[in-house]
């Protein structure tokens, strides 16, 4: 007797994408600031990689020792802020976003962080609004 199990439907099928707002590649320059675990204020330029409505991914020139979770204020260059597809609060200045990954150097690939975006849920589902009724 051969005995069949079940597989589950959602094993099969890839997943959805899980995205909240759609993502832009770019090479934008911008800059990050932040405070040390000594409380010294530190600087890093970085090239800006892709950009959604909630997160943005950096590559730095040179590594950078930031841990994860740490808040730090990203801001691109001004003459970087007219791209259409960047969100409104990029636009404007600095935003205080939070590192939730680090990929480490290689000789291939620069440092590169991924940051999310301290924006009021509310102001961004505003935003998506008026996308809406624009389009």
């Amino acid at each position: 007797m051969i005995l069949v199990r079940a597989v589950p439907t959602h094993i099969l099928r890839p997943a959805a994408n899980q995205r909240h707002s759609e993502r832009f590649s770019v090479a934008l320059p911008a800059r990050l600031t932040w405070k040390d675990a000594r409380g010294a204020t530190r600087f890093a330029s970085v090239v800006t990689r892709n950009v959604s409505d909630c997160g943005v991914y950096v590559e730095c020139h040179t590594p950078v020792s930031i841990p994860l979770y740490r808040l730090v204020q990203f801001q691109l260059e001004r003459d970087a802020r007219d791209v259409p597809v960047l969100p409104e609060p990029l636009q404007t200045g600095r935003v205080l976003s939070a590192v939730y990954r680090v990929s480490p150097p290689s000789p291939t690939q620069m440092q590169g962080l991924a940051l999310r975006l301290m924006i009021d849920p509310r102001r961004a589902a505003a935003a998506d609004e008026r996308t809406r009724a624009s389009a």
